[in-house]
């Protein structure tokens, strides 16, 4: 068990959340954006699926899943 004292605890606990919400909103904004304009054919997006956009959906995603590793690694200071 860690030193810490409960506003330290609570700040910790904010600072996860906060990396955990940017991983969500990377999702949204990187991975469901695009594939929703894709599905219905919004803007010129169904046209240029190709290795350009599959990089980019990837490289939202792996943003994401680093964010919440680091949320992950920082609610572990607590433990």
């Amino acid at each position: 068990m860690t030193d810490l004292n409960p506003v330290e605890i609570e700040q910790t606990k904010l600072l996860a959340n906060a990396f955990d919400r940017a991983s969500t909103a990377c999702i949204t904004v990187g991975v469901v954006t695009p594939l929703a304009a894709m599905l219905y054919g919004i803007g010129n997006v169904a046209l240029r699926f190709g290795l350009a956009v599959l990089t980019y959906l990837c490289g939202w995603l792996l943003l994401a899943l680093f964010l919440h590793y680091l949320a992950r690694q920082t609610l572990r200071r607590l433990a």
